[in-house]
């Protein structure tokens, strides 16, 4: 009774993701969607939002918790819970939607044709909705104070916030590329690396800039706090690291790849020597 029921479930399913299902109420058979590929694209949009919404309650909620708290959790603890949360949220929707959670790392795979364009501002209307709703979580659970903004705000000049955030936002995308978009590198341990990245760029730059590298972990908390100081540094410096990142990385990866091809079948030899490339034509 039990394996027929879970065959009756499972079929249901299938036709859901094919794009029919059933109407219980009716007993007629009625179109949900109109393709797999809309259901498909639905699931990844959950899973960004989803995603960006637990960076923003896990990682901006325990600067919240570590001010109100009497700084139980430390800095260290901060940088520590950026790269846990950004780890595990990877491994939880990666193969859902590619994790990006990140409306600058979406336009960088789209502008080096590793993602379609008309799924960029889908994918970004995910991430903010993500954003807004995990501030606006912690906007109702606790008192924010002004002390305990979990937003960024630049803790000296403009300029120097600025350079953080596109240094850091470069190292990003750079690892990025290579532990997610290389088929050389070891992909079980994207997350793992990526999260470390996080880590560390939250210890170096977390006290002078805040360390945000994504334009949605700064807009969202702004909107819903209302405080919007130094806010393009948090949308122009995370655009251009990343986007200086990728181009990098491409540049090393297309530059690598034909030296190793030419060198292995020995065409690279060939063409370097004249008369080599002579004498193979003649015979």
């Amino acid at each position: 009774m039990t394996s027929h029921v879970e065959e009756i479930e499972e079929e249901e399913i299938s036709k859901i993701e094919k794009g029919k299902g059933k109407d219980c109420h009716r007993g007629i058979e009625t179109v949900i969607c109109t393709s797999p590929t809309t259901v498909c694209l639905t699931q990844k949009l959950i899973a960004e939002m989803i995603g960006t919404y637990f960076l923003i309650f896990a990682g901006c909620g325990v600067v919240v918790v570590n001010v109100l708290y009497g700084g139980t959790v430390t800095f260290p603890g901060i940088c520590v819970t950026w790269g846990l949360i950004v780890m595990v949220m990877i491994y939880s929707t990666g193969h859902i939607s590619g994790a990006h959670f990140n409306p600058a790392v979406t336009l960088t795979f789209a502008v080096f044709r590793r993602f379609p364009w008309y799924q960029v501002p889908l994918y970004i209307g995910a991430q903010l909705t993500g954003s807004l709703l995990g501030s606006l979580t912690l906007k109702l659970m606790f008192h924010v104070t002004p002390a305990a903004y979990f937003g960024t705000i630049p803790s000296d000049s403009a300029t120097q916030a600025l350079a953080a955030e596109i240094i850091i936002s470069f190292l990003l995308m750079f690892v990025i590329s290579g532990v997610a978009t290389d088929n050389r590198a070891v992909g079980e341990l994207a997350g793992i690396a990526v999260g470390m990245t996080i880590m560390l760029n939250v210890f170096v730059a977390g006290p002078v800039s805040g360390a945000s590298m994504n334009p949605a972990r700064s807009l969202g908390p702004a909107i819903v706090m209302g405080v919007y100081d130094g806010l393009w540094i948090y949308i122009v410096g995370p655009l251009v690291g990343i986007m200086a990142g990728g181009f990098v990385y491409n540049l090393i990866r297309f530059t690598d790849k034909p030296l190793k091809e030419l060198t292995r079948n020995g065409s690279f030899l060939r063409s370097a020597s004249p008369k080599h490339k002579t004498s193979t034509s003649k015979s």
